[in-house]
């Protein structure tokens, strides 16, 4: 990666891993089998790195990077030049770059990461029992220019230049129980854990009768989704937030943004928006040089964020 701008860092940021190894296991959400991931610290300058212990050879591991991206029906689906397969890594991806972890390595011993309950927040539970440690290498961010945008008849993705990093997130379904949303998240401490983290993966009904009809969605359930029918959402327990649906939309969003390898300085916008076209912004946003710039990440960062975040809340 280029386009290495220099700039003044004040209270520069460094990197940040495990402390401990960590692991735990699940059902994978379209399989329906049981897996097992473990968390290992990794050196400065690593970035995340997913490693299939169930194949032999260096061939097993796959950077975490959109241009390692095979896929996006239903997931966020990474792959190497030797056919290697990890997928819906979205969330924990969310979870990683949530917590500001910048290296690491995610041990797994099938193709398909635990859907867990749907949700981050047992990633971020993991990350935090194993403890986070600072690294002797210093923060780097991919600050926003110049605005980038790509879309599809009515979903649209896009950045803008800001101070702090934002995410904007609008959906509209036709059913009632979710219609129309919009939500706006300024990334600053502590706010994915605590505004993004637990808002679960959602679906509908039909649509996963259907997925399961074709073979998919076997290890979902009320207890690792929020399903919804033509009368309203069908788990028992209800919703986390009342706008649980869009929560997990800017979720899904941290974690496919993430794969630009470095945090992101600037605003996100995304509307109707899914992996597909996420991962297309990140290949837009790379080809336009001029568009991007590489900058020390510092505290003032953060803080922009925080402020803005506090602020949001105040007034609402």
């Amino acid at each position: 990666m280029t386009n290495i701008k220099n700039q003044k860092a004040t209270k520069a940021l460094r990197q940040k891993t495990l402390k401990t190894t960590i692991n735990c296991s699940g059902i994978a959400l379209h399989s329906g089998e049981k897996v097992s991931i473990t968390l290992k610290p990794a050196q400065a300058d690593t970035g995340i790195i997913f490693k299939r212990v169930d194949i032999a050879g260096k061939g097993a591991e796959i950077k975490a990077t959109y241009d390692n991206v095979v896929e996006t029906t239903l997931c966020t689906k990474i792959g190497n030049k030797d056919g290697v397969t990890v997928a819906t890594i979205e969330h924990i991806m969310a979870a990683i770059a949530g917590s500001a972890i910048d290296n690491l390595l995610v041990e797994i011993n099938g193709p398909e990461m635990p859907v867990m309950d749907g949700s981050s927040a047992p990633f971020v539970f993991l990350i935090e029992c194993a403890g986070i440690v600072e690294q002797d290498a210093p923060r780097k961010a991919i600050r926003i220019e110049k605005p980038v945008s790509v879309e599809d008849t009515e979903r649209f993705a896009g950045f803008q230049p800001c101070e702090g990093s934002i995410y904007d997130f609008t959906i509209d379904f036709d059913n009632p129980a979710v219609a129309r949303q919009e939500h706006t998240v300024h990334m600053g401490r502590g706010v994915f854990k605590d505004e993004l983290s637990r808002a679960r993966t959602f679906g509908f009904l039909h649509e996963v009768e259907y997925m399961r009809a074709n073979g998919l969605a076997r290890g979902g359930s009320l207890d690792n989704a929020v399903v919804v029918s033509a009368d309203g959402v069908m788990n028992e327990e209800g919703l986390r937030f009342q706008n649980e649906f869009v929560r997990h939309k800017i979720l899904d969003a941290v974690g496919d943004i993430s794969l630009a390898g470095l945090p992101i300085i600037g605003r996100y916008t995304g509307i109707c928006s899914g992996h597909y076209l996420n991962n297309q912004l990140l290949h837009a946003l790379m080809a336009n040089q001029d568009a991007w710039s590489i900058v020390p990440m510092t505290a003032d960062d953060l803080d922009a964020a925080y402020t803005e975040q506090r602020k949001a809340a105040k007034s609402a």
